[in-house]
């Protein structure tokens, strides 16, 4: 297993300079457009952290959760976030404890935050809305750009595809936006036999075939930090781990940028060692 995974992320390291898709911009590294690791006056930008695990056992879950919201408000301080969101494994098999990451530490960023289930929260539509207000599939905007967040997860934690049925009404929904993202934890296709993610076609025709989709974010896979891509070069961005017991050797989350062309730019920062590992201009 560790041997596959650190094959894994030697991969995508390789593959971040590949053109990411026909009629988008190639990727690149930082340039003079960038101002200490980002644009100068983004439209907008946000960050993606996922797998707390909060209350595994064995690890320093405590600590790991308060270092996310201390990296992400310093962040915040520097650069200005204007949200935050949380891709799922919140908890670690203890959605009794979704409450207590709430107020004890979520609500201590100072930006507004979204959160969606994983499959360690252990979480349906009725246990997200009593916790957070709303329900594990739905949708965030921003202007001229929007999110379609929708669970990959049972209360058992098993994995099931999303409901393609609300993430087609949204993107329908969505059709005049300049940008729609799409957050699922678990992604919809195994690249790897046996790997623990899942095939659903039908969530990746979706993802495919609408034009101002122009990426997805997952986490679930603590040993993945950058890009992999199905389709016609449809980018499926990773952000490392902030919590559990396996995974990259750091702790970190990814920063997604829009400049006011609505080109997108996003890198991986390596939040407990400082330095940015890859930077993505989609």
């Amino acid at each position: 297993m560790s041997n596959r995974r650190e094959f894994i992320g030697t991969s995508l390291t390789a593959i971040a300079g590949l053109t990411l898709l026909p009629a988008i911009n190639s990727f690149a590294n930082p340039g003079s457009q960038y101002k200490s690791g980002g644009i100068a006056k983004p439209k907008l930008r946000f960050a993606i952290a996922s797998d707390i695990h909060y209350a595994q056992p064995g690890t320093p879950f405590e600590e790991n959760t308060a270092n996310l919201i201390k990296w992400l408000n310093d962040d915040h301080a520097k650069n200005h976030l204007d949200m935050v969101i949380i891709n799922g494994d919140l908890v670690h098999n203890r959605p009794d404890l979704l409450p207590e990451i709430k107020t004890k530490y979520l609500d201590k960023l100072n930006v507004p935050y979204h959160t969606i289930p994983g499959n360690h929260d252990f979480a349906d539509a009725a246990i997200w809305k009593k916790v957070f207000s709303y329900e594990d599939n739905y949708t965030v905007e921003h202007g001229d750009v929007a999110f379609v967040l929708a669970n990959t997860a049972d209360v058992k934690g098993g994995y099931v595809c999303p409901n393609n049925t609300f993430i087609k009404a949204s993107l329908d929904k969505f059709a005049d936006k300049k940008v729609v993202f799409v957050i699922l934890h678990i992604p919809p296709i195994k690249w790897i036999k046996g790997e623990g993610f899942l095939d659903c076609p039908e969530t990746l025709d979706l993802l495919h075939n609408y034009p101002n989709v122009k990426a997805a974010f997952h986490g679930h896979d603590h040993a993945l930090d950058g890009v992999r891509y199905t389709g016609n070069r449809f980018p499926h961005f990773f952000d490392s781990h902030i919590g559990g017991d396996w995974g990259t050797a750091y702790k970190g989350y990814r920063i997604v940028e829009i400049d006011e062309d609505y080109k997108i730019y996003t890198y991986q920062v390596n939040a407990s060692q400082n330095p940015v590992l890859n930077s993505n201009k989609l």
